[in-house]
């Protein structure tokens, strides 16, 4: 019983850690949009993004409120997108994306993730061109052919449209095409459910880890969750599961 209760106990320390980075990711990044384009979201489409985005993920409102209340009040605060890109075990690759106010001290925590997990840092470009970056727009709730006859009136040029196996609907298109496709497929179905719409990273072509391959890159991932100026990873492992669903 005292066993179970130390792995609850860690477990739902785990839990809380990863929640309280999710919020601080998005509390940063409400506030840079919020900066950026003024505090008020319907005026704002990107700070509107982030917090309808911000609520599918369960960021208390208070959190978000808070993030643009600095931005209406005049708090400063200097975040500084930085990213890094490396190399893991048997061709895996890695891109790291950072918000940070000090450079130095996201270095001091990203590289030893990747020396204590055998990987290494490259330079920069030296991965990212083996990444595709564009919007993608998930969906349920319109078929393949609505969706396209919509993307053609509202004369949208997306990238692929395809039914996934669960009959969701996936749209890709440009990084610039993101609110054009979702607003084309709102204004065909109002009751369109999203699921997903955002800026991906996606590999162009993946890798599958085993045995002792996959517990360096399993380090590594944790690594990387641990440092807290860390925002987004994207990687080309089609077999690790990083407990996001699609």
């Amino acid at each position: 019983m005292g066993r179970a209760h130390e792995v609850r106990k860690v477990a739902m320390a785990k839990t809380a850690a990863k929640k309280a980075k999710v919020y601080s990711r998005y509390g940063k990044e409400i506030y840079l949009a919020a900066k950026a384009g003024g505090p008020e979201p319907d005026a704002n489409l990107s700070l509107r993004r982030l917090i309808e985005k911000a609520k599918k993920d369960q960021v208390p409102a208070d959190v978000i409120k808070r993030a643009i209340d600095k931005v209406k009040s005049g708090v400063t605060e200097d975040y500084e997108p930085i990213q890094f890109e490396g190399f893991g075990p048997n061709n895996s690759t890695i891109i790291v994306k950072c918000l940070t106010d000090n450079i130095n001290r996201t270095i001091s925590q990203v590289r030893p993730a990747f020396t204590k997990s055998k990987s290494k840092l490259g330079a920069e470009g030296s991965v990212s061109y083996l990444y595709d970056v564009e919007s993608t727009v998930i969906f349920k709730g319109m078929d393949e052919e609505t969706a396209l006859e919509a993307l053609i009136m509202a004369e949208v040029d997306a990238k692929d449209i395809t039914t996934l196996e669960d009959g969701r609907i996936k749209v890709t298109g440009e990084p610039t095409d993101l609110y054009k496709i979702k607003t084309a497929i709102e204004e065909a179905n109002s009751d369109v459910e999203f699921d997903i719409y955002e800026i991906t990273t996606t590999p162009q072509d993946y890798v599958e880890l085993d045995g002792d391959d996959m517990m360096l890159f399993e380090r590594l991932m944790d690594l990387l969750d641990d440092c807290d100026d860390v925002d987004q990873v994207f990687h080309n492992v089609s077999n690790y599961d990083d407990g996001e669903e699609e």
